[in-house]
């Protein structure tokens, strides 16, 4: 049985049919790609997962068991969560604030509570030990690389310790030192046992770190196959339709 089971997924916004019959499946250890070219669907998918969008029609089974999100929050219950693409970071904060921003650990003294900042910066330094990352704690958002703001808003991800990390092009816009950084993150979220799914329009990326690879085009998944079945010309020719299926 698979983590994450997306049935018959549609999705319609008006005249305009987003997602059309989508079924998509990814178990716990198990990173999958999501391609397609601008307009395909991906991140309406991405939304629905998160909770973001209802879907029209079609059902979310969470381990055998079906949910329905209203909003965010019920993604994030079930074990969902989502790195966006801009990250939405707070580049004035630390790295340590930025991962309990909306969930601050608060401590009594006397009538009186006050942020726990020793207990936050232990916490966010253990999350960056166990992604292997070089940032700090206490380092501003603003002085950091690609890398390590991906770092920070991964590891926020990691506070509520979630079964699915849903990442919309986390290596877009980043050099190729911190694509390196990104790509051993997400290793590293596999070997800790969580699903990932990464929507990227970078090729090489998903063929290093993904088990499998999911096209949709024009809101209808065109393929879904291992990654050592298929290869990026076969991919290229689903995404632009030289090819119809595989």
């Amino acid at each position: 049985m698979g983590l994450l089971q997306l049935k018959n997924i549609t999705k319609s916004f008006g005249a305009i049919h987003a997602l059309q019959g989508v079924d998509l499946e990814i178990s716990l250890g198990e990173a999958v790609g999501l391609m397609g070219d601008n307009g395909a669907g991906k991140s309406t998918l991405m939304k629905i997962i998160a909770g973001n969008y209802p879907p029209t029609s079609g059902s979310i089974e969470i381990e055998g068991r079906k949910v329905e999100f209203a909003q965010p929050i019920d993604a994030r219950e079930t074990g969902i969560e989502i790195v966006y693409q801009d990250l939405a970071l707070c580049d004035n904060l630390t790295a340590a604030a930025n991962v309990f921003l909306g969930r601050e650990r608060r401590k009594k003294i006397g009538p009186f509570s006050m942020l726990d900042y020793p207990s936050m910066y232990q916490k966010a330094g253990e999350l960056f030990a166990e992604l292997k990352s070089e940032t700090r704690p206490r380092d501003l958002v603003r002085q950091m690389s690609g890398g390590q703001r991906q770092a920070v808003a991964i590891a926020r991800t990691r506070l509520s310790d979630p079964k699915l990390v849903l990442m919309d092009e986390p290596t877009a816009a980043i050099s190729v030192r911190q694509v390196k950084e990104v790509l051993a993150l997400i290793h590293r979220l596999k070997e800790t046992g969580h699903a990932v799914i990464l929507v990227s329009h970078r090729m090489p990326d998903v063929f290093e770190v993904c088990d499998r690879v999911a096209v949709l085009r024009r809101g209808i998944k065109v393929a879904d196959k291992h990654i050592k079945e298929t290869s990026p010309e076969e991919v290229t020719g689903l995404i632009i339709g030289a090819i119809e299926a595989a």
